[in-house]
């Protein structure tokens, strides 16, 4: 049985194989154009659930670009899971390997960047870490101190500057040449309701990731130290801890929770 499974879910994906033995059709004598129906709509709707989660990649590339590069992903990588929202979380890397995308080599990473906005949107709540939660810790402890990031919370980086190539492309700001075509970190994180895509500065990011990887605060604090001397520990606490917009660090870098148990 599972075998014969298996061959019924390849020949949906692929055309070009032909309808399994014993698949037959109740009201026809021809199994072979009910299963042809069968095999377009299921091959539209997960096209159209990859267009959806990746409409600013699909702008960039162009309608027949993106379907074709669709059509390939699904017969390589049919679903897992019957839950729609993820399908896709392997197309970024798909289109890294996929020949008519070099063209376009940034590409692969815009899609990086909306597959995490869609994980930030679907993960679980969790209530932001206030300076009032602090305000009984003793400042030499902080430096001792771990975080646990908003599970929503993404960074994707990439050598070109993908958050002003989405923002252009999902309507966020106009289209229009990028005079500085250097690298981009995209924090990916939702605060409250609304996804947030902020570009980070590279001391911010190693702070973030450094927290991310259960470092205390004294030793991602050090590593962006270390990797850009402007780096203000001060203004990241800052905004960490209220949830206020820091300028260099634009929004979101406050969103954190805290274990209570580990508070001095």
């Amino acid at each position: 049985m599972q075998h014969w499974q298996s061959n019924f879910a390849r020949a949906l994906c692929d055309r070009k194989l032909p309808v399994p033995p014993g698949v037959v059709a109740h009201n026809s004598e021809r199994p072979q154009e009910r299963f042809a129906v069968y095999r377009n709509n299921m091959m539209v709707s997960l096209t159209s659930a990859l267009e959806a989660r990746f409409s600013a990649t699909r702008k960039i590339v162009g309608e027949e670009f993106f379907m074709a590069a669709a059509r390939q992903f699904v017969v390589a990588q049919p679903p897992r899971s019957p839950i729609m929202m993820f399908y896709g979380d392997e197309f970024p890397s798909f289109l890294t390997d996929f020949e008519p995308a070099r063209s376009v080599p940034y590409i692969a990473d815009v899609a990086r960047l909306e597959a995490a906005r869609t994980r930030a949107y679907h993960a679980a709540d969790a209530s932001p870490l206030t300076r009032d939660m602090l305000a009984a810790t003793r400042p030499d402890a902080l430096a001792e101190m771990r975080f646990t990031l908003h599970p929503s919370l993404e960074i994707v980086s990439s050598p070109y500057p993908i958050v002003t190539i989405f923002a252009m492309n999902s309507g966020e700001i106009e289209l229009a040449p990028i005079a500085d075509w250097l690298g981009e970190d995209a924090l990916v994180v939702r605060p409250e309701y609304q996804v947030e895509v902020r570009r980070l500065n590279l001391g911010a990011r190693i702070f973030l990731q450094g927290l991310a990887d259960n470092d205390p605060v004294g030793g991602a604090a050090g590593a962006a130290l270390a990797a850009d001397p402007s780096f203000d520990l001060a203004e990241n606490l800052a905004a960490l801890f209220s949830g206020l917009a820091i300028a260099i660090l634009f929004s979101g870098l406050a969103i954190a929770t805290y274990d209570k148990d580990r508070l001095p």
